[in-house]
């Protein structure tokens, strides 16, 4: 059977996270009333002009930096004609014949070690509007309050060989976006957007196949299932004697396949032509290295810094930096506390737990790291036990309530009177005779029983040391 290879380049287009436009002084505030965020300039009226936003094109800079890109000190901005209903001015603003970054990489990790994806080029361009298509009424809506608002588009050399490292590139960018604060990168609200170039080939061939592009896709499973299901089909074809067509196509989840939109557009059905109204953009040295010095570090660098630094595996160290505000809380929380595995235990075990059963995110998160370093040391003090802590960091990760006063409000304290606890003792001893002469018969776990029938009956709020002693001293 002949075995065929996929061949696969990414473009990505991001949001970026300014307060206006890239052209207009309109908030870029998602979520906002439909079409309540426009202006002449971005609907696209006659006579208006056009003011670059000065903070999207230095992210644009820091990210070109950031993905080891050569930075084009000048630079210049081009029309894209097409005429759409989401596109009021008939043409959308980009960067054709001179992006402002290109030739860069990105290192991933795969199942055969780390791998180097080749970034062609990113350029800076408007975003589009956007459609709501109505079934019920038959119409479609058309909102512009995205109309204007600044993106990048990083596209890839065709470097990647399946939908694993697809996935691996795309959470690799995104987290280096984020840790960035250039983008949200939230794909659920389009601030993240996928388009993918697929083609096949026989193996061992040095001749690329006939591509096709899947438009628009939001979210990395679509991306996987896209990329699998689109190679299964240029096989099939391939298989069958058939011929791969150039177009673009869209992936449809409820029937698991792409179907075809139109053909391939080629650049002359664009008509590019510079932009008259936007002069070039002349980035000097020492922009680029003011911007070079303000990076962050990244979550690669944090994960060894953790393990170094903090003694945490490498493992915890993935879970924490796995978002910018878990990572944060950490940090400072240790600064606080000095105890950075009981910190990252917390985090991880109980933090991980509340964000999955309540469906929050990590920058939803209430607690503070004074609060947090405060429960922390209330517990290795012994004034709160691990159960009781548990209860009181759910209600301060949640609602950040001040543990000090939850504990003392809902007597969480532990106790250590050793003559309440006696008491506790002496009546579990007594209900529980059989456990007793087990352990007087040499049946050691039974001593273990009774100590947790004790902080039981104690509402878990006994010194389990005290606890221990004074069930042995009974006892014998």
């Amino acid at each position: 059977m002949m075995n065929y290879e996929t061949i696969i380049g990414l473009e990505v287009h991001v949001e970026l996270s300014t307060e206006s436009k890239l052209f207009c002084p309109c908030s870029t505030r998602f979520g906002d009333k439909p079409n309540s965020n426009c202006c002449p300039v971005c609907i696209g009226m006659p006579g208006v002009f056009s003011i670059l936003n000065k903070k999207a094109v230095e992210y644009a800079i820091s990210v070109g930096i950031a993905l080891d890109c050569t930075i084009v000190k000048s630079c210049t901005f081009d029309r894209k004609n097409y005429f759409y209903p989401d596109l009021p001015k008939g043409y959308q603003i980009s960067q054709k014949y001179c992006p402002i970054a290109k030739n860069g990489r990105l290192i991933i990790d795969t199942k055969d070690g780390s791998k180097s994806i080749g970034i062609h080029e990113m350029h800076i361009e408007e975003d589009a509007g956007k459609l709501i298509h109505d079934s019920d009424n038959n119409q479609t809506l058309v909102d512009y309050n995205r109309s204007g608002v600044p993106l990048i588009e990083i596209v890839s050399e065709p470097d990647l060989r399946c939908a694993d490292e697809a996935a691996a590139f795309l959470d690799k960018l995104r987290m280096m976006l984020i840790y960035m604060g250039v983008s949200d990168c939230k794909m659920q609200e389009g601030s993240m957007r996928v388009d993918i170039n697929l083609s096949v080939r026989k193996t061992g061939s040095r001749e690329f196949g006939t591509r096709t592009e899947i438009k628009n896709l939001n979210s990395v499973k679509a991306i996987t299932k896209a990329i699998e299901g689109e190679s299964k089909r240029q096989i099939d074809i391939l298989k069958a004697g058939g011929v791969v067509d150039k177009e673009t196509r869209r992936w449809d989840d409820n029937k698991n396949e792409s179907i075809r939109m139109r053909t391939k557009e080629e650049e002359d059905d664009y008509r590019y032509f510079p932009d008259p109204d936007i002069v070039p953009i002349e980035i000097s040295d020492n922009w680029i290295d003011r911007l070079r010095s303000s990076l962050p570090e990244f979550r690669d660098e944090k994960i060894i810094r953790y393990q170094k630094e903090y003694g945490i595996s490498k493992y915890d160290a993935e879970v924490i930096t796995s978002s910018v505000e878990m990572a944060k809380l950490f940090e400072d929380t240790t600064k606080l506390c000095d105890l950075p595995k009981e910190a990252a235990n917390w985090l991880m075990v109980e933090g991980m737990r509340l964000l999955n059963e309540n469906n929050i995110d990590a920058c939803d998160i209430c607690i503070t790291p004074e609060r947090l370093s405060k429960l922390i040391l209330m517990v290795e003090q012994g004034r709160v036990n691990r159960i009781k802590a548990k209860e009181v960091f759910e209600k301060s990760f949640l609602e950040n309530i001040d543990p000090e006063e939850y504990v003392k409000n809902h007597r969480l304290e532990m106790i250590s009177d050793a003559s309440v606890i006696r008491l506790a003792a002496m009546k579990v001893l007594e209900d529980n005779p059989g456990a007793v002469s087990d352990y007087k018969n040499g049946k050691k776990k039974a001593f273990g029983n009774l100590v947790g029938q004790t902080i039981k009956a104690m509402d878990h709020k006994a010194d389990p040391a005290i606890v221990n002693a004074i069930i042995k001293e009974l006892l014998e």
